[in-house]
């Protein structure tokens, strides 16, 4: 397995890095720079289209396996070299390239719209429409949740929303540096421990994508830790935002475990998506909320960001930024914490858990807010 977490990682965070600092140079030549703003943390222009270094990263390292698991399968080359634990699953890769490659395909659509929007300041209904249109085609591709219900029509209109709202919970997120993409890094190493820990049998090909993308995403955030050189932009939101959603729903959380010859299934582990991304779905929502009574825009940029409100209370950026690191680590331990648990009781236990770290988070955010009245 080490193996495995190595040739994930490494490959993906170098390409990121190196295509990251190729994109610092390119950016303001293309025109790809964000200027300062009153809405906005930043007080020098900062090059966009980091993003493109997190597309690269996760894109080429990805086409490079599939090849490998192609020539390996369909040719007589002696495959000593990989783990002999991962040979069984070379073919299931294969099988399961045409899902692989419609997210992905889904994800470039949404980083160059997301590029285009660093570029031109696209209103935010078409790229609603373009983000919807998306969601309904890897849905109807067959990406989609149950959630133990029997009507599909009802689980492929949750899979929608759910993308769409994780999508776009990450952009909102990524209003200082490091920020969205230290909370994209938790996630996806989470996620993917998930895939390979707690699953019964690892779940190879959605724990490798995880793992790429956290290579990529931190390959990124070396040059985008506080002070920031480089911005990921929409474009790299964007597409982070829906390689986590699709992964969440094309891996598999609840396992069945063998007790007295009978398949049990602890259900309550559902709710670890929910857990790990408790953080930004609480933001996305807390600010939507404020901005409809405000009788604003959902999506016109402000400071009503958790983020926000951290700075108002006095903390610095790097500190705000940290801050919320650690409540997403937080809320995402609580995430792995339902795996070792064996009953809806406890599992209730570890929600509320989350829902005190929420309620700190909710006081800060007031507070924040009446200073600054």
């Amino acid at each position: 397995m080490l193996f495995f977490v190595i040739a994930c990682l490494v490959p993906s965070f170098f390409i990121s890095f190196l295509a990251t600092a190729a994109m610092r140079k390119l950016a303001p030549r293309w025109g790809l720079i964000d200027q300062p703003a009153q809405r906005k943390m930043h007080l020098t222009p900062t090059p966009l289209g980091g993003g493109v270094g997190i597309w690269l990263g996760v894109i080429i390292p990805i086409v490079c396996a599939q090849l490998i698991a192609f020539v390996i399968v369909k040719s007589d080359l002696d495959p000593s070299w990989i783990p002999a634990e991962l040979l069984p699953h070379l073919e299931g890769v294969l099988y399961r390239s045409g899902q692989l490659w419609l997210v992905l395909a889904g994800g470039t659509i949404l980083a160059v719209m997301g590029l285009l929007d660093d570029k031109l300041n696209i209103s935010w209904k078409p790229r609603l429409i373009i983000q919807l249109l998306v969601a309904g085609g890897l849905v109807w591709g067959g990406i989609r949740g149950t959630l133990f219900i029997q009507q599909p029509w009802i689980g492929m209109l949750l899979t929608v929303a759910w993308i769409i709202v994780l999508v776009n919970s990450l952009n909102f997120l990524d209003n200082m540096d490091g920020l969205t993409s230290g909370i994209g890094l938790i996630a996806a190493v989470l996620f993917a421990l998930i895939m390979l820990r707690y699953t019964g049998e690892p779940r190879w090909l959605v724990a490798g994508i995880l793992l790429v993308l956290a290579g990529s995403i931190a390959g990124f955030l070396c040059h985008n830790w506080p002070p920031a050189k480089i911005f990921m932009g929409d474009s790299g939101s964007y597409f982070i935002g829906l390689i986590l959603s699709t992964m969440t729903i094309l891996g598999t959380f609840y396992p069945g475990e063998s007790s007295d010859g009978e398949t049990v299934i602890n259900r309550h582990v559902i709710l670890a998506p929910l857990c790990i991304l408790a953080i930004p779905l609480y933001d996305f929502c807390t600010v939507m909320i404020i901005r409809l009574k405000e009788g604003r825009s959902p999506f016109h940029a402000d400071k009503s960001h958790f983020s926000h409100r951290l700075v108002e209370l006095g903390l610095s950026k790097r500190d705000t930024v940290l801050t919320i690191h650690l409540a997403t680590l937080t809320t995402g331990i609580g995430g792995l914490i339902l795996y070792e648990v064996s009953s809806w009781n406890a599992a209730l236990l570890v929600m509320l858990m989350i829902l005190c770290v929420l309620s700190i988070v909710t006081i800060l955010e007031n507070v924040g807010r009446k200073n600054r009245e």
